[in-house]
Protein backbone atom coordinates (compact mmCIF):
# COMPACT_ATOMS: atom_id res chain seq x y z
CA UNK A 1 0.00 0.00 0.00
CA UNK A 2 3.27 2.22 0.18
CA UNK A 3 2.76 3.21 -3.36
CA UNK A 4 -0.56 3.99 -3.40
CA UNK A 5 0.29 6.01 -0.18
CA UNK A 6 2.73 7.61 -2.23
CA UNK A 7 0.35 8.85 -5.64
CA UNK A 8 -2.52 9.86 -3.32
CA UNK A 9 0.33 12.09 -1.49
CA UNK A 10 1.90 13.59 -5.08
CA UNK A 11 -1.21 14.96 -6.13
CA UNK A 12 -1.86 18.01 -2.87
CA UNK A 13 -4.13 19.52 -5.07
CA UNK A 14 -6.98 16.69 -3.60
CA UNK A 15 -5.31 16.12 -0.65
CA UNK A 16 -5.27 18.94 1.19
CA UNK A 17 -9.08 20.13 1.04
CA UNK A 18 -9.08 16.56 2.56
CA UNK A 19 -7.14 17.75 5.58
CA UNK A 20 -9.07 20.76 5.89
CA UNK A 21 -12.35 18.95 5.55
CA UNK A 22 -11.55 16.62 8.60
CA UNK A 23 -9.92 19.70 10.24
CA UNK A 24 -13.38 21.47 9.85
CA UNK A 25 -15.54 18.24 10.26
CA UNK A 26 -13.57 17.96 14.13
CA UNK A 27 -14.44 21.18 14.70
CA UNK A 28 -18.13 21.24 13.68
CA UNK A 29 -18.86 18.16 15.49
CA UNK A 30 -17.97 19.50 19.02
CA UNK A 31 -19.87 23.05 17.66
CA UNK A 32 -22.49 20.50 17.23
CA UNK A 33 -22.92 18.92 20.38
CA UNK A 34 -22.07 21.55 22.27
CA UNK A 35 -24.86 23.70 21.61
CA UNK A 36 -27.50 20.66 21.29
CA UNK A 37 -26.34 19.96 25.24
CA UNK A 38 -26.30 23.79 25.86
CA UNK A 39 -30.54 24.06 24.62
CA UNK A 40 -31.36 20.69 26.34
CA UNK A 41 -29.56 21.91 29.49
CA UNK A 42 -31.12 25.18 29.40
CA UNK A 43 -34.86 23.97 28.46
CA UNK A 44 -34.94 21.21 30.51
CA UNK A 45 -32.53 21.92 34.02
CA UNK A 46 -32.73 25.90 33.63
CA UNK A 47 -36.51 26.03 32.93
CA UNK A 48 -35.28 28.57 30.09
CA UNK A 49 -37.77 29.74 27.24
CA UNK A 50 -37.34 29.48 23.84
CA UNK A 51 -36.38 32.82 23.00
CA UNK A 52 -33.40 32.14 25.00
CA UNK A 53 -32.28 29.05 23.44
CA UNK A 54 -33.35 30.10 18.96
CA UNK A 55 -30.11 32.12 18.47
CA UNK A 56 -28.49 28.76 19.89
CA UNK A 57 -31.20 26.81 17.33
CA UNK A 58 -29.72 29.04 14.44
CA UNK A 59 -26.26 28.61 15.19
CA UNK A 60 -26.88 25.00 15.54
CA UNK A 61 -28.73 25.17 12.12
CA UNK A 62 -25.42 26.87 10.79
CA UNK A 63 -23.17 23.96 12.42
CA UNK A 64 -25.41 20.67 10.71
CA UNK A 65 -25.39 23.02 7.52
CA UNK A 66 -21.40 23.55 7.50
CA UNK A 67 -20.66 19.46 8.73
CA UNK A 68 -23.15 18.83 5.51
CA UNK A 69 -20.64 20.94 3.63
CA UNK A 70 -17.59 19.28 5.19
CA UNK A 71 -18.74 15.61 4.42
CA UNK A 72 -19.54 16.41 0.53
CA UNK A 73 -16.18 18.30 0.38
CA UNK A 74 -14.13 15.43 1.70
CA UNK A 75 -16.01 12.91 -0.05
CA UNK A 76 -15.82 14.85 -3.33
CA UNK A 77 -11.88 15.67 -3.04
CA UNK A 78 -11.42 12.16 -2.26
CA UNK A 79 -13.28 10.86 -5.50
CA UNK A 80 -11.79 13.59 -7.66
CA UNK A 81 -8.34 12.10 -5.77
CA UNK A 82 -9.33 9.01 -7.00
CA UNK A 83 -10.04 9.94 -10.97
CA UNK A 84 -7.28 11.45 -10.89
CA UNK A 85 -5.08 9.01 -10.20
CA UNK A 86 -6.73 6.17 -12.13
CA UNK A 87 -5.85 8.72 -15.17
CA UNK A 88 -2.27 8.62 -14.19
CA UNK A 89 -2.01 4.79 -13.92
CA UNK A 90 -4.01 3.69 -16.95
CA UNK A 91 -1.82 6.67 -18.52
CA UNK A 92 1.46 4.69 -17.59
CA UNK A 93 -0.44 1.93 -18.50
CA UNK A 94 -0.65 3.02 -22.01
CA UNK A 95 2.55 4.29 -22.18
CA UNK A 96 4.14 1.07 -20.98
CA UNK A 97 2.50 -0.84 -23.98
CA UNK A 98 2.95 1.74 -26.09
CA UNK A 99 6.88 2.07 -26.00
CA UNK A 100 7.49 -1.38 -26.31
CA UNK A 101 4.45 -3.19 -28.10
CA UNK A 102 6.46 -5.84 -28.80
CA UNK A 103 7.01 -6.79 -25.27
CA UNK A 104 3.63 -6.13 -24.47
CA UNK A 105 1.86 -8.59 -27.64
CA UNK A 106 4.70 -11.32 -26.54
CA UNK A 107 4.14 -11.81 -22.96
CA UNK A 108 0.88 -12.81 -21.20
CA UNK A 109 -2.71 -12.56 -22.37
CA UNK A 110 -4.44 -9.39 -24.12
CA UNK A 111 -7.51 -10.00 -21.87
CA UNK A 112 -5.63 -10.25 -18.48
CA UNK A 113 -3.62 -7.13 -19.87
CA UNK A 114 -7.33 -5.71 -20.62
CA UNK A 115 -8.41 -6.19 -17.24
CA UNK A 116 -5.32 -5.06 -15.30
CA UNK A 117 -6.05 -1.64 -17.37
CA UNK A 118 -9.36 -1.70 -16.61
CA UNK A 119 -10.44 -3.57 -13.67
CA UNK A 120 -7.51 -3.21 -11.31
CA UNK A 121 -7.58 0.67 -11.99
CA UNK A 122 -10.98 0.81 -11.10
CA UNK A 123 -10.33 -1.49 -8.04
CA UNK A 124 -7.73 1.20 -7.19
CA UNK A 125 -10.24 3.81 -6.91
CA UNK A 126 -11.66 2.33 -3.30
CA UNK A 127 -8.73 3.25 -1.67
CA UNK A 128 -8.44 7.00 -2.93
CA UNK A 129 -12.21 7.72 -2.75
CA UNK A 130 -12.87 5.89 0.57
CA UNK A 131 -10.11 4.83 2.75
CA UNK A 132 -7.53 8.11 2.27
CA UNK A 133 -10.53 10.47 3.31
CA UNK A 134 -11.44 7.98 5.92
CA UNK A 135 -8.40 7.97 7.42
CA UNK A 136 -7.60 11.72 7.36
CA UNK A 137 -11.04 11.55 9.16
CA UNK A 138 -9.97 9.25 12.18
CA UNK A 139 -6.58 10.38 12.26
CA UNK A 140 -8.00 14.32 12.94
CA UNK A 141 -12.07 14.16 14.26
CA UNK A 142 -11.07 11.91 17.63
CA UNK A 143 -8.20 13.80 18.44
CA UNK A 144 -10.50 16.93 18.30
CA UNK A 145 -13.29 14.64 19.88
CA UNK A 146 -10.48 13.78 23.22
CA UNK A 147 -9.35 17.39 23.42
CA UNK A 148 -12.77 18.15 24.32
CA UNK A 149 -13.31 15.11 26.28
CA UNK A 150 -10.37 15.86 28.08
CA UNK A 151 -11.81 19.55 28.73
CA UNK A 152 -15.31 18.27 31.22
CA UNK A 153 -14.19 14.71 32.41
CA UNK A 154 -10.66 13.37 32.82
CA UNK A 155 -11.09 9.58 33.65
CA UNK A 156 -13.58 9.63 30.79
CA UNK A 157 -10.95 10.85 28.44
CA UNK A 158 -8.92 8.25 29.93
CA UNK A 159 -11.72 5.40 29.03
CA UNK A 160 -11.53 6.61 25.82
CA UNK A 161 -7.91 6.55 25.05
CA UNK A 162 -7.50 2.82 26.59
CA UNK A 163 -10.61 1.07 24.61
CA UNK A 164 -9.91 3.25 21.47
CA UNK A 165 -6.39 0.87 20.34
CA UNK A 166 -8.83 -2.36 20.20
CA UNK A 167 -10.00 -1.15 17.27
CA UNK A 168 -6.36 -1.11 15.07
CA UNK A 169 -4.90 -4.14 16.54
CA UNK A 170 -7.94 -5.77 15.44
CA UNK A 171 -7.65 -4.72 12.28
CA UNK A 172 -4.44 -5.25 12.20
CA UNK A 173 -5.57 -9.33 12.84
CA UNK A 174 -8.46 -9.14 10.88
CA UNK A 175 -5.93 -7.96 7.79
CA UNK A 176 -3.26 -10.11 7.44
CA UNK A 177 -6.16 -12.85 6.42
CA UNK A 178 -8.00 -10.31 4.52
CA UNK A 179 -4.90 -9.49 2.17
CA UNK A 180 -4.45 -13.01 1.24
CA UNK A 181 -8.05 -13.19 0.32
CA UNK A 182 -7.82 -9.87 -1.44
CA UNK A 183 -5.02 -10.94 -3.63
CA UNK A 184 -6.51 -14.48 -4.69
CA UNK A 185 -9.78 -12.62 -5.46
CA UNK A 186 -7.82 -10.16 -8.03
CA UNK A 187 -5.89 -13.21 -9.25
CA UNK A 188 -8.89 -15.33 -10.24
CA UNK A 189 -9.95 -11.87 -11.64
CA UNK A 190 -7.46 -11.73 -14.33
CA UNK A 191 -7.66 -15.15 -14.56
CA UNK A 192 -11.03 -14.89 -15.81
CA UNK A 193 -10.45 -12.32 -17.79
CA UNK A 194 -7.46 -13.49 -19.72
CA UNK A 195 -8.69 -16.69 -20.55
CA UNK A 196 -12.67 -15.64 -21.51
CA UNK A 197 -10.77 -13.24 -23.92
CA UNK A 198 -8.27 -15.70 -25.13
CA UNK A 199 -11.10 -17.95 -26.21
CA UNK A 200 -12.95 -15.41 -27.74
CA UNK A 201 -10.70 -14.70 -30.08
CA UNK A 202 -10.31 -18.41 -31.20
CA UNK A 203 -13.66 -19.86 -31.07
CA UNK A 204 -13.38 -20.62 -34.63
CA UNK A 205 -10.77 -22.77 -33.90
CA UNK A 206 -12.21 -24.38 -30.96
CA UNK A 207 -15.68 -25.08 -32.67
CA UNK A 208 -13.39 -26.91 -35.78
CA UNK A 209 -11.49 -28.83 -33.54
CA UNK A 210 -14.91 -29.62 -31.13
CA UNK A 211 -13.73 -28.34 -28.44
CA UNK A 212 -15.81 -25.64 -27.72
CA UNK A 213 -18.11 -27.63 -24.86
CA UNK A 214 -14.87 -28.19 -23.10
CA UNK A 215 -13.68 -24.56 -22.93
CA UNK A 216 -17.37 -23.73 -21.90
CA UNK A 217 -16.97 -25.46 -18.81
CA UNK A 218 -13.79 -24.45 -17.97
CA UNK A 219 -15.26 -20.82 -18.35
CA UNK A 220 -17.84 -21.44 -16.03
CA UNK A 221 -14.81 -23.23 -13.85
CA UNK A 222 -13.19 -19.91 -13.29
CA UNK A 223 -16.32 -18.18 -13.55
CA UNK A 224 -16.83 -19.94 -9.84
CA UNK A 225 -13.76 -19.75 -8.55
CA UNK A 226 -13.98 -15.93 -8.96
CA UNK A 227 -17.07 -15.59 -7.57
CA UNK A 228 -16.18 -17.79 -4.58
CA UNK A 229 -13.24 -15.77 -4.14
CA UNK A 230 -15.21 -12.57 -4.29
CA UNK A 231 -18.03 -14.26 -1.69
CA UNK A 232 -14.50 -14.72 0.96
CA UNK A 233 -13.13 -11.05 0.80
CA UNK A 234 -17.45 -10.01 1.45
CA UNK A 235 -17.82 -12.77 4.16
CA UNK A 236 -14.07 -11.18 5.72
CA UNK A 237 -15.60 -7.95 5.69
CA UNK A 238 -18.70 -8.58 6.74
CA UNK A 239 -17.99 -10.79 9.80
CA UNK A 240 -15.45 -7.56 10.71
CA UNK A 241 -17.65 -5.11 10.42
CA UNK A 242 -20.38 -6.94 12.76
CA UNK A 243 -16.93 -7.59 15.04
CA UNK A 244 -16.14 -3.54 15.05
CA UNK A 245 -20.01 -2.89 15.66
CA UNK A 246 -19.82 -4.86 18.60
CA UNK A 247 -16.55 -3.08 20.15
CA UNK A 248 -17.73 -0.15 19.65
CA UNK A 249 -21.48 -1.11 20.96
CA UNK A 250 -19.16 -1.71 24.19
CA UNK A 251 -16.91 0.82 24.25
CA UNK A 252 -19.66 2.97 23.96
CA UNK A 253 -21.90 1.13 26.79
CA UNK A 254 -18.55 1.51 29.19
CA UNK A 255 -18.40 5.21 28.82
CA UNK A 256 -22.41 5.51 29.50
CA UNK A 257 -21.94 3.11 32.36
CA UNK A 258 -19.24 5.22 33.82
CA UNK A 259 -20.38 8.16 33.47
CA UNK A 260 -23.86 7.06 34.82
CA UNK A 261 -21.57 6.24 38.36
CA UNK A 262 -20.00 9.51 38.07
CA UNK A 263 -23.25 11.38 37.89
CA UNK A 264 -25.17 9.96 39.95
CA UNK A 265 -23.73 8.07 42.33
CA UNK A 266 -20.19 10.17 43.08
CA UNK A 267 -21.88 12.98 41.79
CA UNK A 268 -18.44 14.36 40.77
CA UNK A 269 -20.15 15.05 36.90
CA UNK A 270 -22.34 17.92 35.83
CA UNK A 271 -24.97 16.93 33.74
CA UNK A 272 -23.86 19.10 31.54
CA UNK A 273 -20.47 17.58 31.20
CA UNK A 274 -21.84 14.24 31.09
CA UNK A 275 -24.45 14.63 28.44
CA UNK A 276 -21.90 16.60 25.97
CA UNK A 277 -19.08 13.35 26.38
CA UNK A 278 -21.82 10.65 26.08
CA UNK A 279 -22.93 12.65 22.77
CA UNK A 280 -19.35 12.96 21.20
CA UNK A 281 -18.61 9.13 21.83
CA UNK A 282 -20.26 7.28 19.30
CA UNK A 283 -18.86 10.09 16.77
CA UNK A 284 -15.25 9.27 18.39
CA UNK A 285 -15.89 5.37 18.09
CA UNK A 286 -18.20 5.55 14.38
CA UNK A 287 -14.82 7.32 13.22
CA UNK A 288 -12.34 4.29 14.62
CA UNK A 289 -15.19 1.92 13.26
CA UNK A 290 -15.66 3.60 9.88
CA UNK A 291 -12.22 3.36 8.99
CA UNK A 292 -12.02 -0.83 9.68
CA UNK A 293 -14.63 -0.90 6.96
CA UNK A 294 -12.67 1.39 4.69
CA UNK A 295 -9.75 -0.99 5.55
CA UNK A 296 -11.24 -3.71 3.99
CA UNK A 297 -11.62 -1.49 0.57
CA UNK A 298 -7.80 -0.43 1.28
CA UNK A 299 -6.63 -3.95 1.07
CA UNK A 300 -8.96 -4.67 -2.27
CA UNK A 301 -6.73 -1.98 -4.10
CA UNK A 302 -3.82 -3.21 -2.30
CA UNK A 303 -4.29 -6.05 -4.19
CA UNK A 304 -5.04 -4.72 -7.72
CA UNK A 305 -1.90 -2.17 -7.26
CA UNK A 306 0.46 -4.89 -6.52
CA UNK A 307 -0.84 -6.73 -10.13
CA UNK A 308 -0.44 -2.94 -11.67
CA UNK A 309 3.40 -2.12 -10.21
CA UNK A 310 4.26 -5.69 -11.77
CA UNK A 311 2.84 -4.62 -15.41
CA UNK A 312 4.51 -1.27 -15.17
CA UNK A 313 7.83 -3.02 -13.84
CA UNK A 314 8.27 -5.02 -16.46
CA UNK A 315 9.10 -2.55 -18.99
CA UNK A 316 11.67 -3.61 -21.69
CA UNK A 317 14.14 -1.57 -22.91
CA UNK A 318 12.97 1.55 -24.90
CA UNK A 319 15.10 2.62 -28.09
CA UNK A 320 16.80 5.42 -27.48
CA UNK A 321 16.87 8.43 -30.19
CA UNK A 322 19.18 11.55 -30.98
CA UNK A 323 18.88 14.72 -32.43
CA UNK A 324 21.09 13.93 -35.90
CA UNK A 325 19.78 13.45 -39.30
CA UNK A 326 20.50 10.88 -41.59
CA UNK A 327 23.02 12.75 -44.28
CA UNK A 328 20.87 11.73 -47.50
CA UNK A 329 18.13 9.41 -49.02
CA UNK A 330 21.28 6.68 -49.95
CA UNK A 331 21.36 3.17 -48.34
CA UNK A 332 23.24 3.77 -45.54
CA UNK A 333 25.67 1.07 -43.73
CA UNK A 334 24.42 -0.49 -41.08
CA UNK A 335 26.66 -2.44 -38.77
CA UNK A 336 26.06 -4.91 -35.50
CA UNK A 337 28.31 -4.63 -33.16
CA UNK A 338 28.67 -7.17 -30.17
CA UNK A 339 24.62 -7.50 -30.15
CA UNK A 340 22.59 -9.26 -27.44
CA UNK A 341 19.04 -9.39 -26.96
CA UNK A 342 17.09 -11.60 -24.20
CA UNK A 343 13.13 -11.13 -24.27
CA UNK A 344 11.90 -10.92 -20.31
CA UNK A 345 9.01 -13.66 -20.78
CA UNK A 346 11.29 -16.46 -22.45
CA UNK A 347 14.72 -17.69 -22.09
CA UNK A 348 15.41 -16.97 -25.60
CA UNK A 349 18.12 -14.66 -26.57
CA UNK A 350 20.89 -13.49 -29.52
CA UNK A 351 23.72 -13.28 -28.39
CA UNK A 352 27.00 -11.38 -30.03
CA UNK A 353 25.91 -10.72 -32.96
CA UNK A 354 28.34 -8.63 -35.31
CA UNK A 355 27.06 -7.97 -38.94
CA UNK A 356 27.48 -4.97 -41.72
CA UNK A 357 24.93 -4.76 -44.11
CA UNK A 358 26.44 -2.72 -47.21
CA UNK A 359 24.81 -0.17 -49.04
CA UNK A 360 22.63 -1.53 -51.88
CA UNK A 361 23.25 -4.95 -50.41
CA UNK A 362 20.72 -7.88 -50.65
CA UNK A 363 20.88 -10.02 -47.65
CA UNK A 364 19.58 -13.26 -46.34
CA UNK A 365 18.50 -14.06 -43.34
CA UNK A 366 18.26 -18.00 -42.24
CA UNK A 367 17.52 -20.89 -39.94
CA UNK A 368 15.57 -22.85 -38.33
CA UNK A 369 12.53 -22.25 -35.94
CA UNK A 370 12.93 -20.16 -33.05
CA UNK A 371 16.48 -19.21 -33.99
CA UNK A 372 16.16 -15.38 -34.11
CA UNK A 373 15.26 -14.37 -37.45
CA UNK A 374 12.57 -12.28 -36.90
CA UNK A 375 13.67 -10.83 -33.57
CA UNK A 376 16.74 -9.71 -35.85
CA UNK A 377 14.62 -8.13 -38.15
CA UNK A 378 13.00 -6.18 -35.49
CA UNK A 379 16.41 -4.70 -33.99
CA UNK A 380 17.39 -4.00 -37.59
CA UNK A 381 14.37 -2.23 -37.93
CA UNK A 382 14.88 -0.08 -34.43
CA UNK A 383 11.45 -1.60 -33.02
CA UNK A 384 13.40 -2.95 -30.14
CA UNK A 385 16.61 -1.93 -28.32
CA UNK A 386 19.61 -4.35 -27.87
CA UNK A 387 20.25 -5.33 -24.35
CA UNK A 388 23.72 -4.95 -24.73
CA UNK A 389 25.97 -4.09 -27.80
CA UNK A 390 25.82 -1.24 -30.67
CA UNK A 391 24.08 -0.70 -33.87
CA UNK A 392 25.65 1.62 -36.02
CA UNK A 393 24.54 3.28 -39.08
CA UNK A 394 27.08 5.03 -41.23
CA UNK A 395 29.22 4.70 -38.57
CA UNK A 396 27.00 6.66 -36.10
CA UNK A 397 25.37 4.98 -33.30
CA UNK A 398 21.49 4.59 -34.22
CA UNK A 399 20.44 6.44 -31.16
CA UNK A 400 22.42 9.18 -32.19
CA UNK A 401 19.77 10.28 -35.19
CA UNK A 402 16.25 11.18 -35.18
CA UNK A 403 13.64 8.46 -34.87
CA UNK A 404 11.04 9.89 -37.19
CA UNK A 405 13.77 10.49 -40.22
CA UNK A 406 15.30 6.42 -39.62
CA UNK A 407 11.34 5.21 -40.24
CA UNK A 408 11.11 7.62 -43.16
CA UNK A 409 13.72 5.34 -44.50
CA UNK A 410 12.59 2.19 -43.54
CA UNK A 411 10.06 0.02 -44.46
CA UNK A 412 8.99 -3.54 -42.66
CA UNK A 413 7.11 -6.42 -44.40
CA UNK A 414 6.15 -8.82 -42.84
CA UNK A 415 4.20 -12.27 -43.48
CA UNK A 416 0.89 -10.28 -41.87
CA UNK A 417 1.01 -6.92 -42.91
CA UNK A 418 -1.75 -5.18 -41.00
CA UNK A 419 -4.72 -2.93 -43.02
CA UNK A 420 -6.50 -0.69 -40.97
CA UNK A 421 -10.54 -0.44 -41.67
CA UNK A 422 -10.86 2.33 -44.29
CA UNK A 423 -10.55 2.93 -48.23
CA UNK A 424 -7.33 0.99 -50.08
CA UNK A 425 -6.53 4.21 -50.91
CA UNK A 426 -5.51 5.47 -47.70
CA UNK A 427 -4.39 2.16 -46.82
CA UNK A 428 -1.52 2.70 -49.31
CA UNK A 429 -0.67 6.13 -48.26
CA UNK A 430 0.00 5.50 -44.93
CA UNK A 431 3.58 6.13 -45.46
CA UNK A 432 3.67 9.32 -47.44
CA UNK A 433 4.93 11.92 -45.73
CA UNK A 434 2.95 14.40 -48.57
CA UNK A 435 0.14 14.71 -50.35
CA UNK A 436 -0.28 11.25 -52.71
CA UNK A 437 -1.08 12.56 -56.40
CA UNK A 438 -3.31 9.76 -58.80
CA UNK A 439 -0.03 9.35 -60.76
CA UNK A 440 1.86 7.85 -57.46
CA UNK A 441 -1.17 5.88 -56.67
CA UNK A 442 -1.51 4.34 -59.81
CA UNK A 443 2.37 3.74 -60.43
CA UNK A 444 2.74 2.40 -56.60
CA UNK A 445 0.04 0.03 -57.12
CA UNK A 446 1.05 -0.54 -60.84
CA UNK A 447 4.43 -1.90 -59.29
CA UNK A 448 2.91 -3.51 -56.90
CA UNK A 449 0.72 -6.25 -59.36
CA UNK A 450 -2.11 -4.54 -57.49
CA UNK A 451 -3.84 -1.84 -60.10
CA UNK A 452 -5.32 -4.52 -62.00
CA UNK A 453 -7.75 -5.90 -58.96
CA UNK A 454 -7.82 -2.13 -58.04
CA UNK A 455 -9.44 -1.61 -61.78
CA UNK A 456 -11.66 -4.62 -61.10
CA UNK A 457 -13.59 -2.61 -58.07
CA UNK A 458 -16.86 -1.10 -58.25
CA UNK A 459 -15.34 2.08 -56.15
CA UNK A 460 -11.13 1.29 -57.23
CA UNK A 461 -9.26 3.17 -55.12
CA UNK A 462 -11.93 4.31 -52.90
CA UNK A 463 -13.00 0.53 -51.87
CA UNK A 464 -14.01 0.61 -48.52
CA UNK A 465 -11.48 -2.59 -46.34
CA UNK A 466 -12.68 -4.12 -43.37
CA UNK A 467 -10.32 -3.90 -39.90
CA UNK A 468 -6.95 -5.88 -40.50
CA UNK A 469 -7.52 -6.39 -44.36
CA UNK A 470 -11.19 -8.14 -43.93
CA UNK A 471 -12.50 -8.95 -47.33
CA UNK A 472 -8.76 -9.75 -48.47
CA UNK A 473 -6.62 -12.73 -49.70
CA UNK A 474 -3.08 -12.65 -48.20
CA UNK A 475 -2.08 -12.14 -51.86
CA UNK A 476 -4.02 -8.84 -52.11
CA UNK A 477 -2.91 -7.74 -48.50
CA UNK A 478 1.02 -8.23 -49.48
CA UNK A 479 0.19 -6.16 -52.66
CA UNK A 480 -1.41 -3.24 -50.35
CA UNK A 481 1.61 -3.40 -48.51
CA UNK A 482 4.43 -3.45 -51.46
CA UNK A 483 2.50 -0.70 -52.68
CA UNK A 484 3.12 1.60 -49.26
CA UNK A 485 6.82 0.77 -50.04
CA UNK A 486 6.56 2.26 -53.67
CA UNK A 487 5.17 5.09 -52.15
CA UNK A 488 7.43 5.60 -49.20
CA UNK A 489 10.59 4.65 -51.31
CA UNK A 490 13.01 3.77 -48.68
CA UNK A 491 16.45 3.64 -48.55
CA UNK A 492 16.08 0.47 -46.22
CA UNK A 493 13.65 -2.79 -46.76
CA UNK A 494 13.06 -5.74 -44.30
CA UNK A 495 11.02 -8.33 -45.28
CA UNK A 496 9.66 -11.45 -43.21
CA UNK A 497 9.47 -13.29 -46.30
CA UNK A 498 5.97 -12.27 -47.14
CA UNK A 499 5.33 -14.83 -50.31
CA UNK A 500 5.26 -18.24 -48.08
CA UNK A 501 1.99 -19.34 -48.47
CA UNK A 502 1.16 -17.42 -51.41
CA UNK A 503 0.09 -19.40 -55.06
CA UNK A 504 2.95 -19.07 -58.02
CA UNK A 505 1.09 -16.24 -59.94
CA UNK A 506 0.95 -14.24 -57.08
CA UNK A 507 4.10 -15.10 -55.67
CA UNK A 508 5.89 -14.00 -58.87
CA UNK A 509 4.26 -10.65 -59.35
CA UNK A 510 5.58 -10.30 -55.96
CA UNK A 511 9.03 -11.52 -56.47
CA UNK A 512 9.35 -8.94 -59.28
CA UNK A 513 8.08 -6.10 -57.21
CA UNK A 514 10.73 -6.82 -54.28
CA UNK A 515 13.23 -7.03 -56.95
CA UNK A 516 11.88 -3.48 -58.20
CA UNK A 517 12.31 -2.05 -54.91
CA UNK A 518 15.57 -3.42 -53.97
CA UNK A 519 17.56 -1.68 -56.87
CA UNK A 520 17.64 1.84 -55.09
CA UNK A 521 17.44 0.04 -51.59
CA UNK A 522 19.39 -2.40 -49.30
CA UNK A 523 16.99 -5.72 -48.46
CA UNK A 524 17.23 -7.25 -45.40
CA UNK A 525 15.29 -10.90 -46.01
CA UNK A 526 14.23 -13.62 -44.01
CA UNK A 527 14.71 -16.30 -46.27
CA UNK A 528 12.23 -19.12 -46.98
CA UNK A 529 12.76 -19.56 -50.62
CA UNK A 530 15.88 -21.00 -52.24
CA UNK A 531 15.26 -18.65 -54.54
CA UNK A 532 15.22 -15.64 -52.25
CA UNK A 533 18.38 -17.36 -51.11
CA UNK A 534 20.45 -18.17 -53.95
CA UNK A 535 19.73 -14.01 -55.16
CA UNK A 536 21.30 -12.67 -52.06
CA UNK A 537 24.96 -11.03 -52.31
CA UNK A 538 25.15 -12.67 -48.13
CA UNK A 539 23.65 -15.10 -46.05
CA UNK A 540 23.49 -14.80 -42.95
CA UNK A 541 23.15 -18.61 -40.99
CA UNK A 542 21.76 -17.84 -37.47
CA UNK A 543 21.18 -20.95 -34.79
CA UNK A 544 20.15 -20.54 -31.51
CA UNK A 545 20.53 -17.00 -31.68
CA UNK A 546 24.00 -16.96 -33.02
CA UNK A 547 25.43 -16.32 -36.26
CA UNK A 548 26.90 -19.89 -37.30
CA UNK A 549 28.18 -18.72 -40.65
CA UNK A 550 27.87 -16.06 -43.23
CA UNK A 551 28.67 -15.74 -46.36
CA UNK A 552 27.47 -16.75 -50.49
CA UNK A 553 24.82 -19.46 -50.99
CA UNK A 554 27.92 -21.47 -53.06
CA UNK A 555 30.53 -20.89 -50.20
CA UNK A 556 27.68 -22.48 -47.53
CA UNK A 557 27.21 -24.91 -49.53
CA UNK A 558 30.79 -25.63 -49.39
CA UNK A 559 32.00 -24.55 -45.57
CA UNK A 560 29.20 -25.39 -43.24
CA UNK A 561 26.92 -28.93 -42.95
CA UNK A 562 24.08 -27.24 -41.61
CA UNK A 563 23.70 -25.19 -43.84
CA UNK A 564 24.43 -28.02 -47.11
CA UNK A 565 21.92 -30.06 -45.39
CA UNK A 566 18.96 -27.51 -45.41
CA UNK A 567 19.30 -26.82 -49.06
CA UNK A 568 19.57 -30.71 -49.50
CA UNK A 569 16.22 -31.45 -47.79
CA UNK A 570 14.23 -29.03 -49.00
CA UNK A 571 15.17 -29.20 -52.65
CA UNK A 572 13.88 -25.36 -52.75
CA UNK A 573 10.84 -25.62 -51.18
CA UNK A 574 10.31 -23.98 -47.84
CA UNK A 575 13.16 -23.90 -45.84
CA UNK A 576 12.12 -24.30 -41.95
Amino acid sequence: MEQLRKRAFAHKKWMIPLILSSVFNGAVLIGQAYCFVWIVNEIFLEKGDFKTVLPVFFILLGFLLFRVVTLFSSRRSGIKLGTAVKKEIRRELVQTYADHPLQASLSGQTGKKTSILLDAVDEVDQYYSFYIPQVIQTAIVPVFILAAVFSQHLFSGLLMMITAPFFPIYMIVIGLKTQKKADKQMEKMTAFSGHFLDVLQGLVTLKLMGKAKQQKEAIRQKSFAFRDATMDVLKTAFASSLALEFIAMLSVGLIAFELGLQLVVFQNVSFFAAFFILILAPDFYLALRDLGSAFHAGRGSSGAASKISEELNARARLQAWGESGLLDSSPPEIKLEHVDFVYESGPFSLEGLNLTVHPREKLAVIGPNGSGKTTLLRLLSGLIEPSSGTIHINGKPRNSYLEKEWFSKLSYISQNPYLFSGTIRENISLGAEHDVTESELHAAAEKAGLLELVQSLESGFETEIGEGGRGLSGGEKQRIALARAFIKKPSIILFDEPTVGLDLSTEQILQASIKELSRHASMITVAHRLYTIKEADTIVYLDSGKVLAAGTHHHLLKTVPAYRKMMDNQKGALVT
